[in-house]
């Protein structure tokens, strides 16, 4: 029987770097699809089934940054030097043309990425994201942060940041938190407390308010979809028109009655965006 993400086991790729990466690797297609991962995550917090709808027309490659759970290395504190982390996996993996899905933190990764490596990323999808420099995403909002930041992550923080208020969305948080943390052998390592605190860092510095910065997105020029819920409190929705507004191809689109973990909860629909925003032939002008 084939693996799934549940059952798949990481691999560990020794990089010229000296790091140790960690990844998994579900799927087959010429064109592999590189994760990059949320604030605190780790290979285990990616929902299985997104995951494996998401392989089943192409090669899917979620991984640990340097630092992060089981991946060797010290976290960054910058969010360059994590995209700077992803390219030198990327590069030992031997990847040369690639697809890039960056969730939260790991938009902003796949931003710096898409900036330094415009000739490889051929498309990118930025699920809860926001640019550089914007207005209010300098820190996120005490009662987020006390949620998700404290030294043990709560199942109740995280249903109350990753999903909206709404008996739906919290029935669905509860199947995804099922699907998420039900993972019994293989487990990833759990990212510490000098993660939380470098990535944070990161993200503070990313918020500096500087509009300036937002030209910098007219150089990513390849066709971006972006997504988030229209709930969510972490990076709010109106970074994502945001976005939509200075890249020069860009597709939008807000999930209902979602909050942060919109690709979660809505994993069926938001797998079939991707697949057709990934597999269509021209670019939107």
């Amino acid at each position: 029987m084939a693996d799934t993400y549940a059952t798949l086991q990481a691999k560990t790729l020794q990089a010229p770097s000296g790091i140790g990466y960690d990844y998994r690797d579900l799927g087959e297609g010429a064109q592999p699809l590189v994760l990059l991962q949320h604030f605190r995550g780790s290979l285990d917090n990616w929902d299985p089934a997104l995951i494996d709808v998401l392989a089943t027309n192409r090669r899917v490659i979620p991984f640990d940054n340097v630092g992060v759970a089981a991946t060797t290395g010290i976290t960054p504190s910058s969010i360059e030097e994590m995209a700077r982390g992803a390219l030198d996996f990327i590069d030992a993996m031997g990847l040369d043309d690639f697809d890039l899905l960056g969730f939260s933190i790991g938009s902003f990764v796949a931003q710096e990425i898409a900036l330094a490596r415009p000739t490889q990323v051929k498309r990118m999808i930025l699920a809860s994201a926001a640019p550089k420099g914007a207005s209010g995403m300098h820190g996120w909002a005490a009662d987020v942060i006390g949620a998700v930041g404290g030294r043990e992550p709560s199942p109740e923080g995280y249903l109350d940041v990753f999903f909206a208020p709404s008996p739906t969305s919290r029935a669905a948080g509860g199947e995804v938190a099922s699907r998420v943390f039900g993972r019994i052998n293989n487990r990833d390592a759990p990212t510490n407390w000098e993660t939380r605190v470098a990535q944070y860092e990161a993200v503070c510095r990313w918020g500096i308010p500087d509009h300036a910065l937002l030209q910098r997105l007219d150089a990513i020029r390849m066709p971006v979809f972006v997504a988030n819920g229209d709930s969510d409190r972490m990076i709010l929705p109106r970074y994502s028109h945001l976005l939509a507004g200075h890249l020069p191809n860009a597709e939008l689109k807000i999930y209902p009655d979602a909050a942060h973990g919109f690709l979660f909860q809505h994993h069926d629909e938001f797998a079939r965006d991707i697949d057709a925003f990934l597999t269509e032939k021209g670019a939107r002008s």
